[in-house]
């Protein structure tokens, strides 16, 4: 919201969404042909000339996981914002968390995902069934519920289709727009999860290609609705991005709405967050197995030195 304000943010979504459906095509095409869980760099050492399999396979495995590290840290420290939020809430904003709160809350965050990728494929399987519907579902119940039951004071479509903000300390518009685009391209990633999974998948030729291909459209989709929905539902939009609440998506819904309500629309999100740091946790230990597998791991390359 600081970066760009509406009008980066709605159109940001759109532009991104279809320059990342893309690249998802021509990963799905590959994934057809080399189901595995090393995904991303085992294809790379398949499609380099021969030469370069061992440099392409290992810069590209490294890299992948340590982006996989760092969303996985990214998405479990939001949802611990989030959790942080709804509890100042729920207790009339009377708490502000601290910085160790969210560190506690991002620990038991993780530790929950870490247990659930550890209890055996049943559970594991069962959670991914409900996470695809809950993620699907979560989003536009809440986005339907806030576009109807909206108050007045609410903005107009010019505000959100045309509205730029600048809340940095940078005046170039083309570098801030720029800024802006990240917001929507962290958002549209991970669809590699499905290729990671393909070795526990019926038919992985085509369910892990069309299991990246949908994450990635109906992400868009709904995540566009989540977006347009969000910035209509705004009051005052200096005080959504100073808000007391720590999270500016706790205050477009606490204008909106009861505290009640606020805090069931809030636990929603919050599940559908806690499901989609599940997910990359299992993706990341996949890609871990894979590497590990395949001597790449820093634990085979001491034992040959």
């Amino acid at each position: 919201m600081v970066t760009g304000g509406p009008v980066v943010m709605v159109w940001a979504w759109i532009f991104v969404a279809i320059l990342t459906l893309c690249v998802t095509l021509s990963m799905a095409e590959i994934c057809s042909s080399y189901p595995t869980s090393g995904g991303l760099y085992y294809w790379s050492g398949i499609l380099v000339p021969k030469k370069y399999k061992p440099l392409a396979s290992w810069f590209t495995g490294w890299f992948n996981l340590i982006g996989q590290f760092a969303v996985t840290a990214a998405i479990d420290f939001g949802l611990a914002l989030l959790v942080a939020s709804v509890i100042s809430v729920g207790l009339n904003l009377q708490w502000s968390p601290r910085p160790f709160h969210i560190v506690l809350i991002n620990l038991g965050i993780v530790i929950t995902h870490g247990l659930c990728n550890s209890m055996g494929p049943r559970l594991l399987s069962w959670l991914t069934n409900v996470s695809v519907w809950w993620q699907l579902l979560a989003p536009i119940i809440v986005s339907l519920a806030l576009l109807i039951g909206m108050k007045p004071g609410h903005q107009t479509a010019s505000f959100v289709f045309t509205k730029f903000e600048n809340y940095t300390n940078w005046s170039n518009t083309g570098y801030v727009v720029l800024i802006g685009l990240l917001q929507a391209q962290y958002c549209l990633s991970g669809y590699d999860a499905a290729a990671h999974m393909t070795e526990e998948t019926k038919k992985a030729d085509v369910a892990g290609s069309w299991g990246m291909i949908g994450a990635v459209v109906v992400s868009a989709v709904s995540g566009w609705l989540f977006l347009v929905a969000f910035f209509f539902g705004i009051h005052d939009y200096e005080a959504t991005v100073n808000s007391v609440t720590g999270f500016p998506m706790t205050q477009i819904l606490l204008d909106n709405f009861s505290k009640e309500l606020t805090i069931f629309f809030m636990c929603l999100i919050l599940v559908a967050c806690w499901f989609c740091g599940l997910a990359s946790v299992t993706a990341n230990s996949r890609m871990i197995y894979a590497f590990s597998r395949d001597h790449a791991m820093v634990s085979y390359i001491l034992i040959d030195i």
